[in-house]
């Protein structure tokens, strides 16, 4: 049969107006054209879709049983029109990110809510990992976007720099130090110190400068992570210095923040894959990221200045 999509609106807006003056309206075109039309188009099926009764058309047992196939492949087709649209509204889709457990607790949740109240229908999978597992995924091209903190990017991948501040001092409130503005390695000089582990890159890079100065600190506490070490602060047990994402995340909630007069610079890696297929939500979830580093800096800025107590 040499039917076209043409045979079929003109049937369907026949159907559905009731009459062929009605169809010519529905398509913006003329009745002859919408008569010539259908009656080709029962022509080409070889049987009748009409009685013609007085001037009036009423559908055949085979008209209601084809426009029935109709009726569903046009709501198929519309079904395809709105995941279109809402693909290009973002309304569907996933996003996978992954990176250290500091930036889940950190960053990401600012991240999610700025990007949930624009693409609501969007689903996030938020996955913290440490080191080499993170490098390994992300290598892997198992995620959408990583967060790291080191330089040296998992191979099958790229990078640019997402956050950058210098470590910051983290004091319980009521504290003595509290009165400065910026505090001294020399500061610390017998002081009770909470410390991140050992094998970790800043705590190394600390204990350098400290030997270098010759300052030595009591330290009271070793523990794995930036959370930890600001609780143990508001316990009243020491000071520390800890990134400044976890430490804004942590001040005025029993602890307060200073800057460190010696620069000890940290650093967030956004990290892409390179095979993974790509991606506008990709884009957009990077450009949020960058938004919303961006005000966390500005935060930390201000906090640090004491234009926010």
């Amino acid at each position: 049969m040499d039917l076209s999509i043409r045979h079929i609106e003109i049937f369907r807006a026949v159907m559905t107006a009731g009459s062929v003056t009605g169809a010519a309206r529905l398509l913006f075109t003329s009745q002859p054209t919408v008569s010539r039309e259908l009656a080709r188009f029962e022509h080409l099926l070889g049987f009748r879709l009409f009685d013609r009764e007085g001037g009036r058309l009423a559908p055949t047992a085979q008209g209601l049983a084809l426009f029935d196939e109709v009726q569903r492949s046009y709501a198929g087709l519309e079904r395809i029109v709105g995941a279109a649209q809402a693909i290009r509204r973002f309304d569907q889709g996933q996003l996978a990110i992954t990176g250290l457990p500091v930036f889940a607790q950190t960053l990401l949740p600012g991240f999610c809510q700025a990007f949930l109240e624009r693409h609501p229908g969007v689903r996030l999978s938020i996955s913290a990992q440490e080191s080499p597992l993170l490098e390994e995924s992300l290598s892997g091209q198992r995620h959408d976007l990583g967060l790291s903190e080191t330089d040296l990017l998992p191979r099958g991948t790229r990078g640019s720099t997402l956050f950058a501040a210098d470590m910051v001092c983290v004091l319980p409130d009521g504290h003595e130090l509290l009165t400065r503005s910026e505090l001294e390695l020399a500061d610390f000089h017998g002081r009770p110190f909470i410390s991140l582990a050992g094998l970790d890159i800043y705590r190394q890079s600390l204990d350098a400068h400290f030997q270098a100065a010759g300052v030595e600190r009591r330290m009271v506490v070793e523990t794995s992570t930036a959370a930890s070490v600001c609780a143990m602060v508001r316990q009243g047990l020491g000071l520390a210095i800890v990134n400044p994402l976890s430490a804004l995340d942590e001040a005025g909630r029993g602890v307060q923040i200073r800057r460190l007069q010696t620069s000890v610079p940290f650093r967030v890696q956004l990290i892409r894959p390179e095979y993974r297929p790509s991606s506008a939500l990709v884009d957009e979830a990077e450009g949020v990221l960058k938004d919303v580093a961006e005000g966390l800096l500005e935060r930390l800025e201000s906090r640090l200045r004491g234009l926010i107590p």
